[in-house]
């Protein structure tokens, strides 16, 4: 959903969220490291936590932690 104060504004662009992908594919310790103003970072961290369960990277056949960032658009 995007969010009424960046609506209001006409903010648009990318909001770049680092997170982990622990072994088990949950998802952890979400950072925003680029915000574009207007509540679009709460709302990137938000999807992000509501995302189900990925699948792990692996390392020789085993599954392992990996940091991903995730570019999220927010365009009106």
């Amino acid at each position: 959903k995007y969010p009424d104060a960046a609506k209001k504004t006409g903010i648009q662009g990318i909001v770049y969220v680092q997170f982990i992908i622990e072994k088990d594919g949950s998802l952890s310790s979400p950072t925003l490291l680029r915000d574009i103003g207007g509540a679009c970072g709460a709302a990137a961290i938000e999807v992000v936590k509501k995302m189900p369960h990925w699948l792990p990277a692996a390392q020789l056949g085993r599954p392992v932690r990996a940091k991903f960032t995730l570019p999220i658009r927010f365009k009106l």
